[in-house]
């Protein structure tokens, strides 16, 4: 077959460690074979950061806002040891971070579906889509451990000269305080990035948060989430035929587990954070779950939701085999081409992709797969291949979709 063209580069984004070992597989294997990849590389390996003072990744985001969708390997984001390991001139910043704070963003992430890896609640049947807020809470809180008796008080001092004062709580002995904040601009865009995903999706989408117990904060995001709904999106979502809706975050708890799944839900920060490894456990595993971010003005990018696979990769290393699942990669891929090809009105690079997944999911359906999946699946007798022969035996299945 002649290869695929490209109209649009796809602004590619390399990693560290076994997932970077993968990326090159894959694009080799499974992308360039097929299509004339066309996109602008960028290095956000570890060592590349540091030797570049970490531009490169500020230069990524920008080049994803310049194209409108990117595709991202999994990367490191350094602690005490990495300091030492890769001899870096300081502890930089999660990749992720920088560039869900330049796109303004919201991460979605979803479960891959495959028959023979059967979620862990039994009436689950389409994929739950977690929409996790990426700025503020307790992640950019600010905390003290009170050493004795005396009086915490939240101020707030504005440019104007007005006082805000609260007292949080007098403590007779020793304790702990610890401050958060987020910002409307934030919840805005957090908001408005959910309600086009769900047009995007054609998926009924609920926010779910505290608001009977955070009379200001969490009611603050329900307020924001209601106002833009009412105002710019209850048109389009009865002409779409879906819904939204706000429910108390332990009603969506409950709600989730007696659902069969097929919607989008909504949380804050932390709340995403730990629903997301929920939903992922439940329905398999973290190497089976998609990632996008998405900003509100329809920027994309896409990767795997799980981390660079260190200890398969120091084993890659010393030549040792490794059974590594490639499929969140894979589908970032096929995700980010997918987008790129609908934005482009590239019908050939948007069938493509479903192909590829196509090919991943029929491999695993036809009893070949990695050891994570081996270990799980209701297939008898499975056949447990390496990290290479999977994405070859992926390709197989591929060339035979075109035959």
């Amino acid at each position: 077959m002649e290869k695929i063209k490209m109209n649009t580069p796809l602004v590619e984004m390399d990693g560290d460690e076994m997932t970077r070992v993968l990326w090159s597989e894959i694009k080799e294997e499974l992308i360039k074979p097929f299509v004339e990849l066309n996109t602008e590389y960028y290095d956000l390996g570890l060592e590349h950061r540091n030797e570049t003072d970490d531009q490169v990744t500020i230069d990524a985001a920008n080049a994803n806002i310049k194209y409108g969708v990117a595709v991202k390997c999994a990367t490191i984001t350094p602690n005490a040891a990495r300091m030492t390991e890769y001899n870096l001139k300081q502890m930089w910043k999660s990749p992720n971070g920088t560039i869900r704070a330049a796109l303004d963003g919201t991460v979605f992430r979803a479960p891959i579906i495959v028959k023979g890896i059967e979620p862990l609640v039994k009436n689950w049947k389409a994929p739950i889509t977690i929409a996790r807020h990426a700025y503020g809470d307790v992640y950019k809180n600010v905390e003290i451990k009170v050493p004795g008796a005396g009086k915490a008080e939240l101020v707030f001092t504005g440019e104007d000269g007005t006082v805000l004062k609260e007292t949080i709580h007098d403590f007779k002995g020793s304790g702990i305080i610890q401050g958060m904040h987020n910002i409307d601009k934030s919840i805005e865009s957090f908001a408005r990035s959910c309600f086009n995903y769900a047009l995007d999706m054609k998926q009924d989408i609920w926010f779910a948060s505290k608001d009977t117990i955070s009379k200001k904060y969490d009611h603050n995001f329900k307020d924001i989430f209601q106002d833009i709904y009412d105002k710019e999106y209850d048109e389009k979502f009865k002409a779409a035929g879906i819904e939204y809706f706000y429910t108390l975050i332990d009603d969506a708890v409950a709600r989730v587990m007696k659902s069969s799944g097929g919607y989008i839900w909504a949380c804050k920060n932390y709340d995403g954070d730990v629903m997301s490894d929920m939903v992922a456990t439940a329905f398999g595993s973290l190497a089976m779950m998609t990632s996008v971010l998405v900003s509100p003005s329809g920027v994309y990018e896409y990767e795997a939701a799980h981390g660079t696979v260190q200890r398969h990769y120091y084993k890659h290393l010393k030549g040792e085999e490794t059974s590594t699942n490639s499929v969140a990669t894979i589908f970032a891929w096929t995700g980010a081409l997918r987008k790129r090809g609908e934005l482009d009105g590239n019908n050939e690079l948007m069938d493509f992709a479903d192909r590829l997944e196509e090919a991943c999911i029929s491999t695993i359906e036809s009893g070949s797969m990695t050891k994570d999946l081996a270990l799980i699946t209701t297939i008898e007798n499975p056949t447990v291949l390496n990290s290479f022969e999977f994405i070859k035996a992926i390709r197989t299945k591929l060339e035979e979709s075109y035959k």
